[in-house]
């Protein structure tokens, strides 16, 4: 009877235990509250509503990337295309409106549509010419920067008034903060809800013992690149939209700020692991970091010092987390 009852009593997982758990699986969100109650502290311009705006705009570009690319990062891949794809769809969308005369809504469209093919092309290249993501990827870089150059032709083009709508303001909220939180809705009911997101964190976590489960690898590949395209598309028209033209060097670099925004939020580059709640917390890590430093005027030099900082200790964690997981 003693024995029966002691095997069946629930086991209290120690306190120790369950903040580790926790801090393991919140740790982006904790680091974002203890980075602000800091700044809070240093500097009595942080916390005010137009400084908070001007957060919320300043992440909506880099969120919206790393979105996308949160999809590829939990299916094991890399995509280093998606700034220079942000560029060309902007590009393509401003040129659709001014030389192509086409009207406001079909640019906007156009401009996703380019998003999505450049993704689907670098997926096509990885699912059926075996090319490892970080190479297909950082030949689309190339590709895509130089389309935009040459629709360009090195100038800047002004925009269709449906793209810059996404620029300016409903009442006082800004445009880019409402697609902002409409593009992590949709991104987190793909992932979570569907079952292309759960064939994306099969494919991740082991791709051959996916294979053999009756998952479509190659679609799920080419699905994942081509939303990260999609989310760069929107990225760029959102980029272009606040400028109210498109720039052919626009987003250069971005690429980077949303690897570690994916990272940052916890998810693995190992694949199988990620959030897209996790990745927006990545992203407002990066922006009130920059923020914070700019409020303090320290050097852009130095700013650029720190963000490589907490990029390095993320993926260190990251690793950390993965050699002590049991196999």
């Amino acid at each position: 009877m003693n024995k029966v009852a002691t095997a069946q009593a629930p086991k209290k997982a120690p306190g120790g235990s369950r903040i580790g758990r926790f801090l393991a699986d919140n740790g982006a969100l904790v680091g974002l509250f203890v980075l602000g109650l800091a700044l809070f502290i240093a500097t009595p311009d942080f916390l005010t509503g137009p400084n908070l705006l001007n957060i919320g705009i300043q992440a909506s570009v880099i969120a919206v990337l790393a979105f996308g690319l949160t999809f590829v990062i939990v299916a094991a891949g890399i995509d280093l295309s998606v700034g220079s794809v942000a560029a060309l769809s902007a590009m393509g969308s401003a040129w659709m409106f001014s030389q192509g005369s086409m009207p406001g809504w079909v640019a906007l469209v156009g401009g996703l549509l380019i998003g999505a093919l450049s993704g689907a092309v670098s997926g096509f290249a990885v699912a059926y010419g075996k090319l490892p993501s970080f190479i297909a990827t950082l030949a689309m870089l190339s590709v895509a920067r130089g389309l935009t150059l040459v629709i360009s032709d090195g100038r800047p083009i002004g925009t269709a008034p449906d793209v810059s709508f996404l620029g300016g303001n409903i009442g006082p909220i800004p445009m880019p903060i409402i697609v902002l939180v409409l593009a992590g809705l949709v991104a987190a009911f793909i992932l979570n809800f569907t079952v292309m997101g759960r064939y994306m964190y099969a494919v991740g976590g082991n791709r051959e013992a996916a294979r053999l489960s009756g998952v479509p690898v190659r679609k799920v590949l080419i699905t994942v690149f081509a939303l990260s395209g999609l989310f760069a598309g929107l990225a760029g028209l959102l980029l272009s939209g606040r400028l109210d033209s498109a720039q052919p060097q626009a987003a250069a670099g971005y690429e980077l700020d949303a690897i570690a925004a994916v990272v940052i939020g916890g998810a693995s580059l190992a694949g199988g692991i990620g959030r897209i709640s996790g990745t927006l917390v990545g992203a407002l890590v990066l922006v009130v970091i920059r923020n914070g430093l700019n409020l303090l005027n320290v050097s852009s030099f130095w700013q650029q010092v720190v963000i490589g900082l907490v990029i390095a200790v993320a993926v260190g964690i990251d690793s950390l987390r993965r050699k002590n997981q049991p196999h």
